[in-house]
């Protein structure tokens, strides 16, 4: 197969995507392995792919972008009265009050303002992958500052803490909620716990491509296993490098586990359905969401420096707050980004949802394509919008 062809198809009107996809394929000579989907109002218009062993069905590791399934598991279970946002953890998880922990709110943990993203030493992949034993250790931690104050990216944290409480409200897992409710009516390819007959459609996550110059760059500014943003990123003595963080779904146990921090596994058209049938209607069903709990959730809740990452960041309620990140997306759009180079997006006020997946990882976490692929689907979207208004 020639990685520089583009496969796929677009909807009259997205023909733009296609070439702007295109281009960036010719432009990195087909390494990376890319899949670019979008929905507009519920339909699926742009189904794109290139690269060595990549099809539309290739299901690659996620990272991060799991948490836009956490994130609507928990709007779910708020829209349902079953999980109260501004409550303490430690009141349904009294271990959790330790050493401090006593106030943080279920809101704290969601956007990042808890202080418990990590512990001395870091995790093995064993402990990840366990998220009740990670709830565990946590609980047992005092935060690296005091919560609500600032915040930081809890990378590998968030979702253990998570589970924990929806475990102890329901009885369930989220990803046990994500299956009934999520993946399994609308026939997502997103998995949190991948079944063992889909592995054959998995394909490893490649380590970055980089030059001895700018690997020795990026070693210079790595961050102190020891420091806040080393406990962030798990790069204690126990836990990863930055290459071996890029390829931790690469572990069939974290694939099958599923962990609701970074452990999904899908493809980009998964990734689109999955936001479009958050905010609209798809294959006849109604919006997951209401629009009330859409505007709780897409409020921008932390913003500015990041402890963890050294830059400044944007979170609404479990996702990041897209609409500041991107100035082309309207006020409320989130999603979330994964740190090898896939992405969610979901704009509620132009009907669009993105999905991208991308199998040779990003280098430095920086894969600067995706604000490019998604402002060429915004703005087809908003052109077909206004033909179709003038039209009409």
């Amino acid at each position: 197969m020639d990685a520089h062809h583009v496969n796929g198809t677009v909807a009259a009107g997205f023909e733009s995507v296609r070439d702007e996809f295109a281009a960036f394929v010719e432009e990195t000579d087909g390494q990376t392995g890319s899949q670019l989907a979008a929905c507009h109002r519920g339909r699926l218009v742009v189904d794109l792919w290139a690269g060595d062993g990549i099809d539309g069905d290739t299901l690659t590791g996620l990272h991060s972008v799991t948490k836009g399934a956490t994130g609507l598991v928990m709007a779910l279970l708020r829209q349902d009265g079953v999980i109260e946002l501004d409550r303490a953890v430690a009141e349904s998880w009294p271990e959790f009050g330790h050493a401090g922990k006593s106030a943080i709110t279920v809101r704290d943990v969601m956007a990042h303002r808890s202080g418990v993203i990590g512990v001395p030493g870091g995790f093995t992949v064993e402990e990840l992958v366990d998220e009740r034993r990670l709830a565990q250790r946590l609980a047992e931690e005092a935060p690296l500052w005091r919560p609500g104050t600032a915040h930081g990216y809890a990378g590998f944290t968030v979702g253990a803490i998570l589970n924990e409480v929806v475990r102890r409200a329901t009885g369930r897992t989220i990803q046990e909620v994500y299956a009934e409710r999520v993946r399994e009516p609308f026939s997502l390819d997103f998995h949190l716990g991948l079944p063992q007959e889909l592995e054959p459609r998995y394909r490893d996550i490649l380590p970055w491509l980089a030059t001895d110059e700018q690997e020795a760059a990026f070693a210079a500014y790595s961050p102190n296993p020891d420091g806040i943003a080393g406990l962030g990123y798990n790069l204690g003595s126990r836990g990863f490098t930055p290459q071996t963080v890029m390829t931790f779904p690469n572990a069939r146990i974290v694939r099958e586990a599923g962990p609701a921090s970074a452990g999904a596994v899908g493809s980009a058209r998964g990734i689109a359905k999955l936001y479009a049938a958050a905010i609209g209607e798809v294959d006849g069903r109604a919006p997951l969401l209401r629009p009330e709990t859409l505007d709780e959730f897409t409020m921008v809740h932390s913003t500015g420096p990041n402890l963890v990452t050294g830059e400044g960041s944007q979170f609404a309620l479990g996702f990041e707050a897209k609409g500041l990140m991107h100035p082309f997306l309207s006020a409320r759009a989130f999603g979330h980004t994964g740190s090898a180079g896939a992405d969610g997006i979901a704009d509620p006020q132009y009907g669009v949802t993105i999905g991208y997946t991308r199998r040779r990882a990003a280098f430095a976490f920086d894969a600067p394509e995706r604000a490019r692929f998604a402002a060429a689907v915004v703005g087809a979207a908003r052109r077909v919008e206004e033909r179709l208004l003038a039209v009409g």
